[in-house]
C-alpha cells in the first residue's frame, strides 16, 4: 500500500517561518494551496494519508476532506509560551487509512509529549510523533511505502528506517 504524510508550513506561516529556507514558502500563506494539497492527498494516496495542521484551520480544511477522514490530536507537554491567556498546546492531524489489521496493537487517536526544540527545521516533529503517524496509518515497512511530502528534518524517514531494524 502507498501512504503519504504531509506537514506543510501552516497557513500564514510560510513566508514568516520558511521564507529563508525555500523561495516558494509564501504559497502556503494561501488557503487554496492547502486545499489543493488535500485534493492531491486524496487523489494520489487512496490507501491513506495524514496531514498535520493548525487547530484554527480545521474549520476551512475539514469540508475539503472525504467523510472517512478522522482528526487525531497531538497534545504538547512542553510548548512555546505565548503572551496570551490561552496557551495553544495541541495540533490536529487529519488522517485516514483503508488498511485494517486486527492483530496489531491498539493505537489511540491522540498522543501526548513534548515538542521538539532547535532541530534546525521549524516545526520538526519529535520521533515519537512520527512513529505514531505510522501506527495510525497501520504502516508496514515490509509491504508499504510512505511519501513524506515535506521531509524537512528527515524525521519520518528515520522512524521508517528504525522499523526496519526490528
Amino acid at each position: 500500500m502507498k501512504f503519504a504524510y504531509a506537514d506543510p508550513p501552516y497557513h500564514r506561516m510560510g513566508k514568516k517561518l520558511y521564507g529563508k529556507l525555500h523561495d516558494q514558502a509564501s504559497i502556503w500563506d494561501d488557503q487554496q494551496t492547502h486545499i489543493d494539497l488535500v485534493t492531491r492527498l486524496c487523489d494520489e494516496y487512496p490507501d491513506g494519508w495524514a496531514l498535520s495542521c493548525n487547530p484554527k484551520d480545521l474549520n476551512w480544511l475539514l469540508p475539503h476532506t472525504p467523510p472517512q477522514c478522522r482528526v487525531a490530536v497531538w497534545t504538547k507537554t512542553f510548548h512555546q509560551i505565548r503572551p496570551t491567556s490561552t496557551q495553544y498546546a495541541w495540533e490536529p492531524v487529519i488522517w485516514h487509512t483503508t488498511k485494517k489489521d486486527p492483530k496489531r496493537p491498539m493505537i489511540r487517536d491522540w498522543i501526548t509529549g513534548p515538542a521538539t526544540r532547535m532541530k534546525g527545521t521549524p516545526g520538526a516533529k519529535p520521533h515519537y510523533f512520527n512513529k505514531w503517524i505510522l501506527d495510525l496509518l497501520i504502516f508496514d515497512h515490509q509491504t508499504d511505502t510512505l511519501d513524506d511530502i515535506f521531509p524537512g528534518s528527515g524525521g519520518m524517514q528515520h522512524a521508517i528506517n528504525e522499523m526496519k531494524l526490528f
